[in-house]
């Protein structure tokens, strides 16, 4: 844990799994496991390429993750 993007992406992922989880639980899960593969990959792959000193491509990379959690998981703020 020695740079922003270890953070960053550390913080990311742990939301993605409580959001995993939370589904999980439900009485009919509105996701499959695979769908949480993309954004988790995506995640190391951004921490890599935002260690390596591309802060521009890791926060595009980041910002796919957030457009596929909307688009893909269907995820609401502040609405079930």
């Amino acid at each position: 844990m020695e740079t922003v993007w270890d953070w960053v992406t550390i913080f990311a992922f742990a939301g993605l799994v409580t959001l995993l989880l939370q589904r999980s639980s439900e009485d009919e899960p509105r996701d499959k496991l695979w769908h949480y593969a993309p954004p988790a990959l995506a995640c190391a792959v951004a921490n890599q390429v935002g260690n390596a000193g591309q802060d521009l491509v890791a926060a595009m990379i980041m910002g796919g993750v957030v457009v596929y959690l909307f688009a893909v998981l269907k995820l609401r703020i502040g609405r079930p």
